[in-house]
């Protein structure tokens, strides 16, 4: 999938059902995630620095960090499927390629690939102090959609 201009948004529709997907999230709401971003086969998402995501050097910790990007993949995939579906990872593989530092760290998923069953993201995190990012992780992703449970 090619990049998307950084102005494209998601239909005012797509917004609403990742926001309202989001908002079931217990883990991100756990670690105080928040959307920032939605367009078409691209999400980000921040998470503020505070003492609870941290490891013992004071680092955003790799779980959290991963637990982000995982989730701006999955949404990502989720902002190019149909009202009727769901979405799931089958895998990632990230890599940590520094210390997760700053005001607040911004996973962004991006779709590579979205197919008719499975969909394969890029996954990046940055670091932000000060309005810089540095690139702290990076990883893909492979997510299968599913049909939306009855409720």
């Amino acid at each position: 999938m090619e990049d998307r201009t950084p102005q494209e948004q998601a239909s005012p529709e797509t917004e609403a059902r990742v926001r309202e997907s989001f908002g079931r999230q217990g883990l991100m709401s756990h670690l105080g995630a928040r959307l920032t971003r939605i367009a078409p086969g691209r999400v980000h998402i921040a998470l503020p620095g505070r003492p609870e995501v941290t490891q013992q050097h004071g680092y955003f910790h790799a779980g959290a960090t991963s637990a982000i990007a995982d989730s701006a993949g999955g949404y990502a995939a989720y902002t190019l499927f149909p009202d009727d579906a769901e979405v799931l990872t089958v895998e990632y593989k990230i890599n940590l390629l520094a210390p997760a530092v700053g005001d607040h760290i911004e996973a962004v998923g991006t779709v590579l690939k979205s197919g008719r069953t499975l969909t394969v993201c890029r996954l990046e995190v940055f670091g932000v102090r000060d309005g810089r990012r540095e690139l702290v992780a990076n990883g893909q992703q492979t997510l299968i959609r599913v049909n939306r449970p009855e409720r």
